[in-house]
């Protein structure tokens, strides 16, 4: 398949620049892939197409302020430091600007000289390897130092960081928040439980390799971004209890989808492991673990699109977006979302 398969005319006021308040008030395009019905609901819906006995596996990973602001050493010519993965206790993968004047062997100083970088090595993806010299704990100094990496596409300054993590979010990591979480609320969940649905967390550390475009035509071209998951012993036994007793594997966000689809055997029977993963499903991929998913509008000619053509269907995925499009539904991490059943 082409790139150009998943194209889809998205005007610029549909993107949204803010999250709703409250944040279950999300609009809800259902998408019923055995009768081919779409419906038009709100998040607070959700209950209503979930049943006992099924598993709702979220991706607990937790943003972390990432992207720091200072200045390069003698020039005082000012930088931007956006953390990718951490590689070791001092040194991160990164994304530099500008990228020209940041070569190895170059420092930089953030917070007037508490914290110091190191450029040490320009990366095959464009990235520099960064040492970190500081005194004290390193989060520490990110969380007063750093801020939060919004995606390019979000031009309005957010009041409330919070609202760029979910209310479950536990595992610092993430350089982009699983947004399709970000629907729910704490009663929202507490009424899925009492419902009798399992409510399973796992771990998928998001990368911003979400946010870079395909560049080459011929999807089998395409090199994916891996990002680095864990999922628990616990995890794994919860949502093959529910399958095993006829019940579905919902999963909140592509991460939730990657990760599952990675440690999934044959049978679709859930493994407890950790690693990363560069899984890359398009349309033909057989799903092994997921039944439904959850997930926000994604970017045209993205891999998150193919990932749900794959599950819909890429002319079904497409006149769902064609129809959330005409219904003036919010796309992209604050816009709303879709439930694939």
């Amino acid at each position: 398949m082409k790139t150009s398969d998943f194209a889809y005319h998205l005007p610029d006021a549909l993107i949204a620049q803010t999250p709703i308040t409250p944040r279950d008030h999300s609009r809800m395009l259902v998408c019923d892939r055995q009768r081919g019905l779409l419906e038009h609901r709100h998040f607070y819906d959700l209950p209503q197409y979930l049943r006992a006995g099924d598993a709702l596996v979220l991706n607990e990973t937790k943003v972390i302020p990432a992207r720091l602001l200072g200045q390069k050493d003698k020039t005082g010519v000012p930088v931007e430091i956006l953390l990718l993965k951490r590689l070791s206790v001092n040194e991160w993968e990164t994304l530099v600007r500008p990228g020209r004047r940041l070569l190895p062997g170059m420092t930089c100083t953030f917070g007037d000289g508490v914290l110091r970088a190191q450029i040490m090595e320009t990366l095959p993806s464009g990235g520099r390897r960064v040492r970190f010299q500081y005194k004290g704990i390193f989060e520490a100094l990110l969380d007063s130092l750093g801020q939060m990496p919004l995606p390019p596409y979000i031009h309005e300054h957010l009041a409330d960081q919070t609202r760029y993590q979910t209310v479950y979010a536990k595992a610092d990591g993430s350089a982009a928040a699983p947004t399709a979480g970000l629907h729910f609320t704490p009663e929202l969940l507490a009424r899925v439980r009492d419902m009798g649905v399992a409510v399973v967390p796992i771990l998928l550390h998001v990368g911003l390799g979400t946010f870079r475009p395909v560049k080459s035509e011929n999807l089998a071209e395409h090199v994916m971004h891996v990002e680095h998951y864990e999922v628990s012993a616990e995890a794994a036994q919860a949502i093959n209890a529910a399958r095993a007793g006829g019940g579905r594997c919902v999963c909140v966000g592509t991460t939730s989808v990657r990760t599952l689809e990675t440690v999934a055997g044959e049978d679709g029977t859930i493994a407890a492991q950790s690693g990363d993963t560069g899984i890359f499903i398009t349309p033909g991929y057989r799903f092994r673990a997921v039944d439904a998913l959850i997930t926000n509008f994604h970017l045209p000619e993205s891999t998150l699109l193919m990932l749900v053509s794959a599950l819909m269907g890429r002319e079904e995925a497409l006149r769902a977006y064609e129809t959330a499009v005409q219904e003036q539904y919010r796309f992209f991490s604050f816009g709303d979302c879709m439930l694939i059943l």
